[in-house]
């Protein structure tokens, strides 16, 4: 999106929360178009006497509250489920206020929606992690997804698997990119164990691209179970909606993949989209705003010629105890989140579903590196990185009470913590003259890691400095780099 479309559609979010309308509304009365913010968030333009018709209707019916909307360009909402993390595509598109009248239009165009009874501190802007350029373009420049999965493999050394199978929960796939690569480090480590993984993955897209990977594994490993599910953290550890009518609707659906090459399981796999659009459907939450699913939905998926030996380890409704031997919880929330929210909503529940001798690795943002450095050369108070892994066990030994004495909490020092990954560059690009594009790289990713909203970015921009800030930093430390903090909670004996 670039920066005058990205402007006006912050315009008509302020007026739209501002005056309580739905986005579709606003869209039908200004240009007959309903989906008017819908493609704008995909990339699509306005011709200049549309955007002019645009910001006449707003100056027009402009109420005074709207121009508060720039002073709460920091305020962030907390969500039902922890569905806030670094990878953006959550699939919610904006900050909206609906009532009883367009809940259902708001749902069907995955627009966050607000309870009626919000107060005008409950909104909110155009949330930071829904840009998925940001995202893709972060993925591509930098190798943090290798460090990270580099850094679960190290788990694999203090696994104990019983039978049937070495089990492992993924709390945010993504793109599967690090499951993956961990699944290559399981077989290479446990050649002949069954594996039972579960991962969780609320984005429709992320799923797509992470059935794209997984034909390989499974040429590899033959005795392999994978579950993806887009249940909240407190359920789908053990696969279970939370409450009667959520588990009325479960949407369950197995698939046993047939052939002995992965073309062939690549393509009953893509044939999976018609299910995939239908069960990975999102909603907002009329309290928080935040993406929801619309019904909660399980894929497993093995191969056929394995059932038999697998018959033990393929899940069955209702029947799924936890017991993992790792959990993998890698950036599953903002950093600006408070340490009770991340406990409550995400810790808490991953550690419950442990086995005896399981092992829960959970990585993060820290900061204190370049990357900081340049988003504090144009924001100097920003400290987005406020909760560190000590803060976290704190909490978390509160929460679990008397229950607290059944696990070890290694923090670790700084030296054994910290990952360091960087953003790929060539020597000669940051020694002499720094291309366009490699100050475009690092200023992306500085401001996605650093969790930097769009309606800040934009004064930014348009002052101009920022390349000169980055091209500064480049150079000072002849790249960009960057600090995520591990920590890991096992479980007693």
């Amino acid at each position: 999106m670039n920066s005058a479309t990205n402007a006006l559609l912050g315009e008509i979010e302020a007026y739209c929360r501002s005056s309580g309308i739905a986005e579709s509304t606003f869209g039908k009365l200004v240009v007959n178009d309903g989906k008017l913010c819908t493609r704008l968030r995909e990339g699509k333009n306005v011709t200049l006497d549309t955007a002019d018709r645009i910001r006449t209707f707003i100056h027009e019916h402009q109420q005074p509250r709207a121009t508060d909307a720039g002073d709460k360009a920091g305020k962030r909402v907390e969500g039902d489920d922890a569905m806030t993390d670094r990878n953006p595509n959550r699939t919610a598109r904006a900050a909206t206020r609906s009532n009883s009248a367009n809940r259902e239009a708001a749902a069907s165009t995955r627009a966050p929606a607000q309870s009626e009874s919000s107060s005008s501190s409950d909104d909110r802007p155009f949330r930071f992690y829904d840009n998925r350029q940001k995202y893709l373009a972060f993925v591509n420049t930098t190798n943090e997804k290798r460090k990270v999965a580099e850094r679960a493999a190290r788990e694999l050394t203090h696994l104990k698997p019983t039978p049937p199978a070495l089990r492992v929960f993924d709390a945010g796939m993504g793109d599967a990119t690090v499951l993956t690569q961990l699944m290559r480090s399981m077989h290479r480590r446990f050649p002949i164990t069954p594996f039972f993984i579960v991962a969780k993955e609320i984005s429709l897209e992320d799923v797509r691209l992470s059935l794209e990977k997984l034909p390989d594994r499974f040429m590899e490993h033959p005795a392999s179970v994978v579950v993806i599910t887009n249940m909240y953290y407190a359920e789908a550890p053990w696969l279970r909606p939370g409450s009667v009518r959520s588990a009325a609707a479960l949407n369950w659906r197995e698939v046993a993949l047939d052939g002995d090459t992965a073309a062939e399981y690549d393509e009953q796999l893509a044939a999976l989209d018609p299910y995939l659009v239908d069960g990975w459907q999102v909603k907002s939450s009329e309290r928080t705003g935040n993406p929801i699913y619309v019904r909660p939905s399980v894929l497993v998926i093995y191969r056929r010629d394995h059932s038999f030996l697998l018959d033990s380890v393929i899940p069955r409704p209702g029947q799924v105890d936890g017991n993992y031997d790792l959990a993998l919880a890698s950036q599953p929330w903002r950093a600006r989140m408070s340490a009770e929210f991340k406990v409550k909503k995400v810790l808490a529940p991953l550690v419950e579903s442990l086995a005896p001798a399981g092992r829960l690795l959970v990585v993060q943002s820290f900061g204190n590196d370049p990357a900081l450095e340049l988003v504090q050369k144009v924001w100097p108070d920003e400290e987005p990185f406020r909760v560190n892994r000590h803060e976290l066990i704190r909490v978390l030994r509160d929460e679990l009470g008397r229950d607290a004495r059944n696990y070890n909490f290694v923090s670790g020092s700084d030296a054994k913590s910290l990952i360091r990954y960087e953003m790929h560059t060539l020597p000669s690009e940051v020694q002499q003259s720094i291309g366009t594009s490699t100050l475009f790289a690092a200023w992306n990713a500085s401001v996605y890691v650093n969790q930097i909203e769009d309606e800040r970015l934009e004064p930014a921009i348009t002052a101009g400095e920022y390349l000169r800030h980055t091209a500064d930093v480049l150079k000072k430390h002849e790249g960009l780099w960057f600090n995520d903090e591990a920590f890991v909670v096992s479980r007693k004996r």
